[in-house]
């Protein structure tokens, strides 16, 4: 037994106090919590886990079920749950994002691009920039409040975890010599938060439970004894004219098992009881309907079972995906220590192979918690949780098409979470038809569709709002790769000609029509367009707009082959796909970012836009285009040499990928440390910093959770090269290990165990018999794939 910690001012619920109204619980929480003992470790390695309750939002524990999430703060006198709806969200649907003036001034601007005159066309760009209008953004759905009776004195053997095999977070402590428990879990089957408090001695459970909405309009109110309905709307005036938004309609239920259960105020309390659970619903008008009559049908299907069916069909639910991969990176007895000391550790320079595999999983957890086949709307910048702070930044907590959103997905196909996309598909699929009024009333072009820098439920896809970033005019053209790349990964030809075709022959529609002969070299080439986020750099052809384009053509001239359709559409499409420019390399070596301009390379900003063609795309290769390879690599390097360098969590799992891609191990492994140690928080959320991109504090952003799993994936397994390579970016500090279930393109999944960096055993199987390329310890073979198909290296 180590020291007994006195923790001053109630972890918990100091905060709590200044945040919450007269109607929330006011439990009696002594001034110290007396900490002692030390509880041991959980049973699975793959959970994050403490010694202390959190006492900020970026220490608590994420649950979700695809619709529903909540941050579980796990305190020991009272809990909290920070809750979600994914479709809670301000704003309104509006035809009037766009400026009317746009198409004029974009005719204009194309004579003095074809003129030479671009410094000319400048002041013209702020002409076809969007207007925000009640543009909106996701809100928390308030707060679950728990305070817990009779809890006083010294606290022992406390642990919090989140278990990510059960997707359950639980707490444990013991109290007076009773043992307490509650678990907390949201269950995508039956659409529901549940909590469920237990102690071992009999009647030990009592506590109030009440609900805030916290800066949105709210009510609560108790029917009968045992019931909290609450409505809310997602009202805001940062983003919105404060009048528009959802309607959420909740009911809270609380069961017992003995005791009694009785109505205090706008609060339940509960007495005496052997075991309580309580069971949360929350809905919106999002979609239409009545979100309380929603609710209500919840409870009462929830209300036909057990608790332990309930908890038997969500962790069943929710292993069908997760334990569909499992990766060993060895030392593993470094589980056996709380998350946040090993943390503390790997920032100290101390080696956790394992705290990699268990962020690996992580990212995969939060997939799944995240965005579900039938979820929707698919994960924003935080995913499904929110905590206020990015929904009250300029930026929103939207999603935003210049990278973060398609960061968000990057780990879901290599993963083996595929249907996870599905939300995001549907999103992708409704921006065609507000973005032809898009491409017609900005651009004058009457075919195809066009998207730019971010949208929102609405299918925002107007131009944004400010020049430095507001016209990145392949924004819909990057995230529609994501439906091309569910289609090599599974080879689903009914998906591919219902989904994925058109929505990527609309906007090679558009560009078809859009680009226009550069006067200087007559490549095609677009602008006004800027290369994300540089500033107010608005110009003609940035590198980034090429890579996509490139990229878009090429998917329809595939695809079109796959399906026996449009032969004289695919004609077009591979003349002006010979006729986009070339890469070009700059004076220091780098990759140029613009084909008129070479700025050298160095700057210290944290978009590297330019590099898209190196990952995700597969344009740049070290066996393929080793010169542009290497000047990739320049880029990198001048960019992260930069003394004021802007280091958020998604650039940091960006470079994981960009140096697993370039099949450095090593420092795609200190690029992974790095986005450990400096950009994620205890419970593992990945943040962005404060002090960048106008944040005061850190903010929880999902994309450095999903890229970095996305990066730790390129290091063990690629695809994109019309073969799969086993281990292509391995470091020094993952020796020996194994990996069961990645996904490959061409609809392979992979197994396979190295020892001392060469592999000793793999396996490739696929739905049916396929051939198939890979290269293992430096040498390619031609295989055939079956099911479970194994082979021993030598």
């Amino acid at each position: 037994m180590k020291t007994v910690l006195l923790t001053l001012c109630c972890l918990l619920l100091a905060p709590l106090a200044a945040l919450h109204g007269a109607d929330a619980p006011k439990p009696e929480i002594p001034a110290t919590t007396l900490f002692e003992g030390e509880a041991s470790p959980p049973g699975s390695s793959l959970a994050l886990w403490y010694r202390r309750p959190a006492a900020r939002w970026l220490e608590a524990l994420p649950i979700g079920n695809g619709r529903l999430g909540a941050m579980v703060f796990g305190g020991v006198a009272g809990e909290r749950l920070a809750l979600n709806e994914s479709t809670f969200w301000s704003g309104a649907p509006s035809a009037e994002h766009e400026n009317p003036g746009a198409a004029a001034a974009f005719d204009r601007i194309r004579e003095l691009f074809r003129a030479g005159k671009h410094a000319e066309a400048g002041p013209l760009v702020r002409t076809m920039l969007g207007r925000e209008l009640n543009y909106g953004t996701s809100l928390p759905a308030g707060d679950l409040l728990l305070a817990q009776s009779g809890i006083d004195g010294a606290i022992a053997d406390y642990r919090r975890e989140l278990d990510l095999d059960e997707a359950v977070a639980r707490v444990g402590f013991a109290a007076h010599g009773v043992r307490f428990l509650r678990e907390v879990w949201a269950s995508h089957p039956d659409g529901v938060v549940v909590m469920r408090c237990t102690a071992d001695r009999p009647g030990s459970i009592g506590f109030t439970l009440g609900y805030d909405g916290g800066k949105v309009p709210w009510e609560s109110a108790v029917r009968g004894d045992d019931t909290l309905v609450v409505s809310a709307r997602a009202l805001e005036k940062k983003h919105s004219d404060g009048k528009c938004g959802t309607a959420l309609g909740a009911v809270i239920r609380v069961v017992t098992e003995g005791g009694t259960v009785t109505a205090e105020g706008r609060m339940l309390r509960v007495k005496g009881a052997d075991a309580a659970t309580v069971l949360v619903a929350l809905n919106t008008d999002l979609r239409g309907g009545d979100p309380a009559a929603a609710s209500e049908r919840q409870i009462a299907a929830a209300l036909r079972k057990t608790p332990a069916r309930l908890r038997a069909a969500h962790v069943a639910d929710h292993r069908r995906l997760f334990r569909r991969v499992a990766l060993d990176l060895g030392g593993g007895e470094a589980s056996r220590r709380p998350t946040d000391t090993r943390l503390a550790a790997s920032r100290g320079g101390q080696a956790d192979p394992q705290l990699a595999a268990l962020f690996f999983q992580y990212g995969r957890y939060l997939t799944i918690a995240g965005s579900r086949e039938d979820s929707p709307l698919p994960l924003h910048l935080q995913g499904i949780w929110n905590d206020g702070l990015a929904a009250g930044m300029g930026w929103t907590c939207d999603y935003h098409l210049d990278i973060n959103t398609e960061q968000n997905y990057w780990a879901s196909e290599v993963g083996n979470l595929g249907e996870c996309g599905a939300p995001l598909f549907r999103l992708v699929e409704g921006l065609q038809v507000p973005g032809r009024r898009t491409a017609r009333t900005v651009y004058g072009i009457d075919r195809g569709w066009v998207c730019h820098v971010f949208t929102n439920p609405w299918g925002f896809t107007a131009p944004g709002w400010w020049t430095g970033w507001g016209l990145h005019v392949t924004g819909g053209v990057w995230i529609s790769g994501h439906l091309w790349e569910h289609y090599l990964y599974t080879g689903d030809r009914d998906f591919l000609k219902r989904s994925a075709y058109p929505v990527l022959k609309g906007a090679a529609e558009f560009f078809l029509e859009y680009l226009y002969p550069d006067p200087v070299t007559g490549h095609l080439s677009t602008g006004p367009s800027v290369s994300p986020e540089r500033g107010g750099e608005t110009g003609p052809g940035p590198v980034h707009d090429r890579a996509l384009v490139h990229e878009l053509f090429g998917q329809c001239i595939e695809a079109s082959r796959t399906l026996g359709v449009d032969a004289d559409f695919r004609a077009r499409l591979e003349a002006a796909r010979a006729n986009l420019p070339p890469y070009k390399i700059g004076a220091n070596g780098q990759l140029q970012e613009w084909f008129h301009t070479d700025d050298g390379g160095k700057t210290e900003h944290r978009h590297t836009s330019h590099l898209v063609g190196l990952f995700p795309l597969a344009q740049i290769t070290p066996r393929g285009t080793p010169d542009l390879a290497r000047a990739a690599a320049k880029s990198l390097e001048l960019r992260m040499q930069h003394p004021g360098w802007e280091d958020v969590e998604w650039s940091a799992g960006n470079a994981v990928c960009y140096q697993a891609r370039l099949g450095d191990g090593e420092t795609a492994h200190r690029a992974l440390l790095n986005l450990l140690n400096a950009d994620t928080d205890t419970d593992l959320l990945t943040f962005s910093r404060g002090g960048i991109a106008g944040a005061s504090q850190n903010i929880f952003c999902i994309d450095g959770n999903t890229s970095g799993a996305a990066g730790i994936a390129e290091m063990l397994l690629q695809s994109h090269a019309g073969e799969i390579e086993l281990l292509p970016a391995l470091p020094k500090a993952w020796p020996t290990g194994s990996v069961r279930g990645l996904r490959a393109r061409g609809g392979f999944t992979v197994a396979f165990d190295w020892k001392d960096g060469r592999v000793t055993r793999y396996q490739i199987h696929s739905a049916r018999p396929a051939d198939a390329k890979i290269r293992v310890n430096g040498e390619v073979k031609s295989i055939r794939s079956r099911a479970l198909r194994a082979e021993s290296t030598r």
